[in-house]
Protein backbone atom coordinates (compact mmCIF):
# COMPACT_ATOMS: atom_id res chain seq x y z
CA UNK A 1 0.00 0.00 0.00
CA UNK A 2 1.51 3.29 -1.27
CA UNK A 3 0.60 6.38 0.81
CA UNK A 4 0.93 9.52 -1.41
CA UNK A 5 2.78 12.52 1.36
CA UNK A 6 1.40 15.79 0.22
CA UNK A 7 4.66 17.69 -1.16
CA UNK A 8 5.20 20.13 1.77
CA UNK A 9 5.44 17.44 3.78
CA UNK A 10 9.11 17.98 3.68
CA UNK A 11 8.37 21.00 5.92
CA UNK A 12 7.31 18.65 8.46
CA UNK A 13 10.14 16.19 8.56
CA UNK A 14 12.55 19.42 8.99
CA UNK A 15 10.28 20.23 11.78
CA UNK A 16 10.88 16.60 13.61
CA UNK A 17 14.70 17.35 12.73
CA UNK A 18 14.59 20.71 14.68
CA UNK A 19 13.24 19.01 17.77
CA UNK A 20 15.67 16.16 17.31
CA UNK A 21 18.49 18.21 17.32
CA UNK A 22 17.15 20.54 19.96
CA UNK A 23 16.79 17.23 21.58
CA UNK A 24 20.41 16.40 21.29
CA UNK A 25 21.72 19.97 22.61
CA UNK A 26 19.38 19.50 25.85
CA UNK A 27 21.16 16.06 26.13
CA UNK A 28 24.53 17.93 26.08
CA UNK A 29 23.77 20.55 28.44
CA UNK A 30 22.79 18.08 31.03
CA UNK A 31 25.88 15.97 30.13
CA UNK A 32 27.97 18.90 31.03
CA UNK A 33 25.85 19.90 34.01
CA UNK A 34 26.58 16.07 35.34
CA UNK A 35 30.48 17.36 35.56
CA UNK A 36 29.62 20.80 36.92
CA UNK A 37 27.54 19.93 39.20
CA UNK A 38 29.27 16.53 40.23
CA UNK A 39 26.09 13.89 39.80
CA UNK A 40 27.98 10.80 38.49
CA UNK A 41 25.58 8.36 36.39
CA UNK A 42 23.47 6.39 36.94
CA UNK A 43 21.71 9.06 39.64
CA UNK A 44 19.33 10.55 37.52
CA UNK A 45 18.76 13.56 39.71
CA UNK A 46 21.28 14.91 42.44
CA UNK A 47 20.07 14.94 46.71
CA UNK A 48 19.47 18.28 48.57
CA UNK A 49 21.57 16.58 51.48
CA UNK A 50 24.67 15.31 49.65
CA UNK A 51 24.97 18.28 46.94
CA UNK A 52 24.91 21.61 47.78
CA UNK A 53 23.79 22.38 44.01
CA UNK A 54 21.02 19.63 43.34
CA UNK A 55 18.33 22.22 42.82
CA UNK A 56 20.38 23.63 39.70
CA UNK A 57 21.29 20.13 38.45
CA UNK A 58 17.39 18.65 38.96
CA UNK A 59 16.28 22.22 37.45
CA UNK A 60 18.38 21.28 33.97
CA UNK A 61 17.94 17.32 34.20
CA UNK A 62 14.20 18.00 34.90
CA UNK A 63 13.84 20.47 32.28
CA UNK A 64 15.21 18.00 29.70
CA UNK A 65 13.12 15.09 31.11
CA UNK A 66 9.99 16.85 30.41
CA UNK A 67 11.12 17.59 26.93
CA UNK A 68 11.62 13.74 26.72
CA UNK A 69 8.03 13.19 28.08
CA UNK A 70 6.28 14.99 25.74
CA UNK A 71 8.48 14.41 22.56
CA UNK A 72 5.89 11.03 21.90
CA UNK A 73 2.66 12.72 21.68
CA UNK A 74 4.45 15.80 20.16
CA UNK A 75 5.67 13.90 17.19
CA UNK A 76 2.51 11.80 16.86
CA UNK A 77 0.50 15.11 16.45
CA UNK A 78 3.07 16.46 13.95
CA UNK A 79 3.26 13.82 11.44
CA UNK A 80 -0.41 12.83 11.91
CA UNK A 81 -1.58 16.23 11.74
CA UNK A 82 1.19 16.75 8.70
CA UNK A 83 -0.89 14.58 6.64
CA UNK A 84 -3.74 16.47 5.94
CA UNK A 85 -2.49 20.25 7.01
CA UNK A 86 1.70 20.21 6.19
CA UNK A 87 2.11 23.96 6.15
CA UNK A 88 0.35 24.69 9.09
CA UNK A 89 1.83 21.24 11.67
CA UNK A 90 5.37 22.42 10.17
CA UNK A 91 4.67 26.24 11.18
CA UNK A 92 3.45 24.66 14.82
CA UNK A 93 5.86 22.19 15.01
CA UNK A 94 8.93 24.63 15.05
CA UNK A 95 6.29 27.19 17.54
CA UNK A 96 6.77 23.97 19.90
CA UNK A 97 10.55 23.35 19.42
CA UNK A 98 11.29 27.21 19.60
CA UNK A 99 8.87 27.54 22.92
CA UNK A 100 10.99 23.67 24.13
CA UNK A 101 13.98 25.82 23.84
CA UNK A 102 12.51 28.63 25.76
CA UNK A 103 11.07 25.82 28.59
CA UNK A 104 14.27 24.65 28.81
CA UNK A 105 16.56 27.88 28.87
CA UNK A 106 14.69 29.30 32.05
CA UNK A 107 14.26 25.84 33.55
CA UNK A 108 18.20 25.81 33.54
CA UNK A 109 18.45 29.10 35.69
CA UNK A 110 17.49 27.15 38.35
CA UNK A 111 14.14 28.81 38.96
CA UNK A 112 11.70 26.18 37.86
CA UNK A 113 9.02 29.07 37.29
CA UNK A 114 11.12 30.91 34.23
CA UNK A 115 10.24 27.73 32.15
CA UNK A 116 7.18 29.23 31.39
CA UNK A 117 8.01 32.83 30.51
CA UNK A 118 7.98 32.11 26.93
CA UNK A 119 8.01 28.05 27.05
CA UNK A 120 4.13 27.99 27.96
CA UNK A 121 3.64 28.39 24.28
CA UNK A 122 4.50 25.26 23.46
CA UNK A 123 1.10 23.90 24.74
CA UNK A 124 -0.75 26.02 22.12
CA UNK A 125 1.32 24.42 19.61
CA UNK A 126 0.20 21.40 20.64
CA UNK A 127 -2.83 21.78 20.97
CA UNK A 128 -2.91 23.42 17.02
CA UNK A 129 -1.20 19.93 16.17
CA UNK A 130 -3.88 18.31 17.86
CA UNK A 131 -6.27 20.18 15.59
CA UNK A 132 -4.50 19.63 12.42
CA UNK A 133 -4.32 15.45 13.73
CA UNK A 134 -8.33 16.12 14.75
CA UNK A 135 -8.97 17.24 11.41
CA UNK A 136 -7.26 13.96 9.47
CA UNK A 137 -9.58 11.81 11.71
CA UNK A 138 -12.46 13.85 10.14
CA UNK A 139 -11.04 13.59 6.95
CA UNK A 140 -10.29 9.95 6.62
CA UNK A 141 -13.75 9.05 8.26
CA UNK A 142 -16.13 11.50 7.00
CA UNK A 143 -14.77 11.31 3.38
Amino acid sequence: MAVDLPPAFGWVVLALVAYSVLNVWMAVQVGKARKRYNVPYPKLYAIESENKDANMFNCIQRGHQNCLENMPVFFVFLILGGLQHPIASAILGMLHTVARYFYFTGYSTGVPKNRLTYGKFHAFALLGLMVCTLSLACHLLFK
